[in-house]
């Protein structure tokens, strides 16, 4: 069974597997990372940190690339929709 850890997304706290993602992680948990300039709902498109659309604040670094970023203990992710 793979060690849990919790990270917090949006000021909710949320358990993830170690090793996961941010991208997954904020997938699971909202569903979107960001959104457009014209309102449309945005989460990652390559995977590989190429596309910029999985892009959210971790740690209050803001632009970071959630697929690109792995969780880590007492991580704080802020999705740009919600600010």
């Amino acid at each position: 069974m793979a060690e849990r850890i919790t990270v917090q997304i949006n000021g909710q706290p949320c358990d993830v597997p170690a090793g996961m993602s941010v991208a997954v992680a904020v997938m699971l948990a909202e569903g979107t990372s960001r959104l457009s300039v014209s309102g449309q709902p945005r989460g990652p498109l390559c995977g590989m940190g190429t596309c910029f659309e999985c892009r959210v604040e971790i740690d209050g670094r803001a632009q970071r690339r959630s697929c690109q970023t792995l969780c880590r203990s007492g991580m704080e992710i802020v999705t740009h929709e919600r600010r």
